[in-house]
């Protein structure tokens, strides 16, 4: 399965509450932190939500284990 790295590069100050709340969930703390997910659909999803935020690059397996 392959995994996503996943940059958050904008603040949340300004945005919706359910937006702060979704980059939360995604593990993300402060800025220019980044985390590497599965790529699954609900992800995906979340990502979309809050796509103006945060930077998303496919990474090999390789790379993450």
């Amino acid at each position: 399965m392959s995994k996503l790295r996943i940059t958050y590069f904008k603040s949340v100050i300004g945005y919706a509450k359910d937006q702060k709340e979704t980059v939360t969930s995604l593990g993300l703390r402060k800025l220019n932190h980044s985390v590497i997910k599965a790529d699954t659909p609900s992800i995906r999803g979340m990502i979309f939500k809050v796509k103006h935020l945060v930077s998303v690059e496919e990474v090999s397996d390789e790379v993450t284990a």
